[in-house]
């Protein structure tokens, strides 16, 4: 538009300037080929013309001072435009940048609540980061606290689609940051940081690291754990990959803390609260997997059955609470005694405890069941500041010899230790 003024500002010029001149240019040619005595009214005519061109002069300049304002007005009203366009332009890449994060949030989310165990948790939201940040080069790193002791523990840990081996178990300098000040962080450069000892990380940790990004898992003010990004290149992270991850931990914080939460509750379900064992339920469910285990692969599988023997009579002597500290201790023996892998030790009910013990046979059974007998005899128990002693009565039974499913099993078992009783208790009886 301001060309277009320009141009119409010349034409105008041009116009006035060929009507002024060509009446003269005529008269000029006359006063020489005919009259130069003409001169004298030509002077005076030109006299005329510029006393007539001064006001017409001041009034171009006016109307050119407009003009150039105009066009300067139009320029400001063109940048303003042109800066509107930009910060739009900026708005719909940040909208659309906006869509497809959240559309990633929405998928991580529907994936995560399909997971209820704690360990489906932690692989299903390490394996969605790599997939949002990783490349072949990248680490995702997934710690956990430790709910009894509190300690930071790797819960997965992956470099591009493979499961990798990290040598600090409780983390490097750059976790123990993050669990002092519960914050997130973000190092473009690990050996331009001035908070870090780069000597120190590089002794402590065979992995190259240059740059990473890393957020506390928190619910609250209860802090879960840790989620960390690493890179071997200098500045792979900003400050938006930080913002995104700090999304994506509040979403992992909340999944973890439900699958924790699940995990407690199912684990109410299947353990007695006064001892701490596994209830008959849960021996019930394992039972028929074990069996079925034990007989593919053509080993043995023992039961050995408890019960307290004359129990009646400490909780009429020394009162139900006093009954209460003889079965959880003697849990306690079973639990320490007991401790190999795959071995299951149930409160059966009331004073019945029960022993699953996989890859075991008849024989070695009796030996560990006449074992723990001793033990528990030996055991001397304070109720009421008066020192006492227990003994329990044992049955065995084992498949395949004594039984094949799991009713008859418990049956065979529960009958030998029906036998032990019968035959003055504190014994073992197997089945025949």
């Amino acid at each position: 538009m301001t060309e277009t003024l320009k141009k119409q500002s010349l034409s105008f010029y041009l116009f006035f300037i060929a009507i002024l001149f060509v009446p003269l240019i005529g008269f000029f040619s006359y006063a020489i080929s005919y009259n130069t005595s003409f001169f004298v009214y030509l002077s005076s005519g030109l006299l005329a013309i510029v006393v007539l061109l001064m006001p017409l002069r001041y009034r171009f300049q006016k109307k050119q001072a407009e003009v150039g304002l105009l066009i300067q007005n139009l320029h400001e009203k063109e940048n303003l435009v042109r800066a509107h366009i930009d910060q739009e332009e900026f708005a719909i890449d940040s909208i659309k940048e906006k869509i497809i994060n959240f559309s990633q949030l929405k998928g991580l989310t529907e994936k995560l609540s399909m997971s209820i165990y704690l360990e489906d948790t932690s692989k299903t939201l390490s394996a969605e980061v790599n997939r949002l940040f990783g490349d072949k080069d990248t680490t995702i790193i997934l710690y956990l606290f430790h709910s009894k002791t509190g300690e930071l523990g790797i819960s997965s840990s992956q470099k591009g689609q493979m499961r990798v081996n990290i040598k600090s178990k409780q983390g490097d300098v750059f976790d123990q940051w993050i669990v002092k000040a519960m914050q997130p962080l973000l190092i473009e450069d690990v050996r331009s940081d001035y908070r870090f000892d780069v000597d120190k990380i590089e002794s402590e940790d065979s992995r190259q690291i240059r740059s990473l990004i890393s957020v506390p898992l928190m619910v609250g003010h209860k802090a879960l754990g840790i989620l960390r990004i690493d890179s071997p290149q200098p500045k792979f992270f900003a400050t938006e990959d930080l913002r995104f991850l700090t999304t994506i931990g509040d979403l992992g914080a909340v999944a973890i803390e439900n699958a924790q939460l699940y995990e407690q509750v199912e684990l109410l379900a299947i353990k007695d609260d006064l001892t701490g064992l596994y209830l008959r339920r849960y021996l019930f469910d394992r039972l028929p997997e074990e069996i079925s285990r034990q007989m593919r692969q053509n080993n043995n599988l023992s039961l050995l059955m408890f019960d307290i023997d004359k129990f009646k009579q400490y909780n009429d002597k020394f009162g139900h609470i006093a009954g209460d500290i003889v079965l959880r201790t003697l849990g306690s023996i079973l639990t320490n005694f007991f401790n190999q892998p795959g071995s299951l030790v149930c409160r059966y009910g009331g004073e019945e405890f029960a022993v699953l013990l996989p890859n075991c046979t008849k024989k070695q059974a009796a030996e560990l069941a006449e074992e723990i007998r001793n033990i528990i005899a030996e055991q001397t128990i304070i109720l009421r500041r008066e020192k006492t002693k227990v003994t329990v009565s044992i049955g065995v039974a084992s498949l395949p010899k004594d039984a094949r499913i799991k009713d008859e099993l418990i049956y065979k078992a529960d009958n030998a230790l029906y036998e032990a009783k019968n035959k003055g208790r504190n014994r073992v009886c197997s089945a025949s």
